[in-house]
């Protein structure tokens, strides 16, 4: 069902992907809301934004009732912490915002006639025992391990949208996001690329999780957004994997990030972390066919172009 799309609600919007698609949203004409509670994403991001008369910041928690006045066309639920670093340190908040958010948004889509948006992960496969995973695996997960707070979340936030779309009618679009980097990502959020770049352009040891033979596939945030707005016009309800098929080791990452930034950094190895996936890697057969989309930049560049934003960054930090 194709409509024209003028005002977006996007939670999270404040965030590292939510920043980029406000951006591009705006760019495409849409007006903005951005709803953020400020606790992993930053004004910063958005800063500039404020400017332009067509976008809104509202400071909210989307754990609580949501309303937003006005006609409302689409609402992009990207609200959540998303790094293991955050939803270890805030777990309940993660639960709440993975359930009771995604509720509230989806009562605010239903209210307004309005287009829904997930922003699930690949995280509901778990540590998969499918290799590359399609969207019709339905995952191998650890429920009462750490990591389960944000692998559930999203898992319950896809049932709870599927049930809206079944029994209210809602019209909804659900994207499996795969690991993605670019700038605006947080120096300290506890990712693998942040912490190679970071910890090569000050000169530290890399820190590998493991022996580094895991593997994850990297997705530059602009190819992301592309792929993410291609889903949310598109008449494809989903679950739709977002994320780039090709497959690096933690090492392979590792030895990139030194060769990008120049660093003579050494690599040391820590434990590996309970319930750490062993391999990463989208089947996105769904999106090339019914999106006519797939990732542009590779990793080799899409590293160069985050280390000369992080070198800023850590220049004025």
């Amino acid at each position: 069902m194709t409509r024209d799309i003028k005002r977006v609600v996007v939670t999270g919007g404040a965030g590292f992907i939510g920043s980029h698609l406000c951006r591009e949203l705006l760019e495409r004409g849409a007006d903005v809301v951005c709803v953020d509670n400020l606790v992993t994403g930053s004004l910063d991001n958005v800063g500039e934004l404020f400017a332009r008369p067509e976008f809104t910041f509202v400071h909210h928690n989307v754990s609580d009732f949501v309303h937003v006045p006005g006609p409302v066309d689409a609402v992009l639920h990207f609200a959540s912490p998303a790094s293991p670093v955050d939803y270890l340190e805030l777990p309940i908040q993660t639960l709440k915002v993975g359930s009771l958010g995604t509720h509230n948004c989806l009562g605010l889509a239903k209210d307004k006639g309005a287009r829904f948006f997930l922003a699930s992960t690949s995280e509901v496969y778990g540590d998969p025992l499918v290799h590359p995973q399609p969207e019709t695996y339905w995952g191998h997960v650890n429920p009462v391990g750490p990591r389960g707070v944000y692998d559930e979340a999203k898992r319950f936030a896809e049932a709870m949208t599927m049930a809206y779309h079944r029994y209210h009618g809602v019209d909804v679009r659900i994207a499996r996001i795969f690991n993605v980097f670019g700038p605006r990502m947080r120096p300290s959020d506890g990712r693998v690329v942040s912490n190679f770049l970071v910890q090569a352009l000050r000169g530290e040891p890399l820190t590998v999780y493991g022996d580094g033979s895991q593997t994850r596939s990297f997705c530059y945030v602009d190819d992301e957004v592309a792929g993410l707005l291609a889903l949310l016009y598109s008449d494809l309800t989903g679950p739709v994997n977002v994320g780039n098929p090709n497959e690096f080791t933690v090492l392979q990452l590792a030895e990139l990030v030194l060769e990008v930034t120049g660093s003579k950094s050494e690599v040391v190895r820590r434990p590996l972390p309970q319930d750490d996936p062993t391999r990463r890697q989208p089947d996105i057969t769904l999106a090339r066919a019914q999106l006519g989309w797939e990732p542009k930049v590779d990793l080799r560049e899409g590293l160069a172009r985050t280390a000369d934003w992080f070198r800023r960054v850590i220049a004025v930090g």
